[in-house]
């Protein structure tokens, strides 16, 4: 195996480790925060209010902002450095340019909670927007069955997010409450991004 082909493989299991890292942090931050958060209620809260409320009266319970915070911060740092990682494996900007935003949304949530009001705003929309671009995208790098199942991933969180945008309180989506329905945009990202990891690791070995 040539030095360049020993790189890429090296960088590919890395931007995996990461990924994964970001998935497992996700699901156990966010768990973790919601358990020290009195009378949260996964239909009525969003899960941004485990950070803070919006303003212009947001609340800011402990520790559960600490852990969100600091989850997002986490999750958004890996995602940016597997976008790195990944680049330098496949030289794929179409995913990677995608991953890069998806990390720097979850970056800003981090750092900017609810109550910064509109800088949060942007930065879960971002998050939201290019989570599922960058699941839907990564079928370029990826080999069946798993391309068809970040393809259908990243379009449950995509046509979520369009039909509240569009429909508001009608979605088929809002009958989950609204953190129910932000949840069936994170949630299936969340999952790509841990599967995405487990991916790249299995085959960066396999190869």
């Amino acid at each position: 195996m040539s030095e360049i082909q020993n790189h890429s493989f090296k960088y590919r299991n890395i931007a995996g480790a990461l990924l994964f890292i970001a998935g497992v942090v996700i699901f156990l931050g966010i768990t973790s925060a919601e358990t020290f958060y009195p009378d949260y209620n996964t239909a009525q809260n969003m899960i941004s209010d485990l950070g803070a409320t919006e303003p212009p009266n947001s609340i800011i319970t402990q520790p559960s902002a600490t852990i969100f915070n600091s989850t997002m911060i986490v999750c958004g740092l890996c995602i940016i450095l597997a976008a790195f990682c990944i680049h330098r494996s496949f030289s794929e900007i179409t995913v990677t340019v995608p991953l890069l935003l998806f990390g720097f949304g979850a970056l800003g949530v981090g750092i900017f909670p609810g109550n910064y009001g509109v800088v949060h705003g942007l930065s879960a929309l971002l998050t939201f927007i290019f989570g599922g671009v960058a699941a839907i995208v990564s079928f370029k790098i990826v080999a069946s069955p798993f391309r068809y199942l970040s393809v259908i991933l990243g379009s449950i969180a995509l046509l979520d997010l369009l039909l509240y945008y569009i429909l508001g309180q009608t979605s088929p989506f809002a009958v989950f409450g609204i953190g129910g329905l932000e949840r069936w945009i994170a949630y299936p990202v969340a999952l790509w991004v841990t599967g995405f990891g487990g991916y790249l690791m299995g085959n960066s070995e396999e190869e």
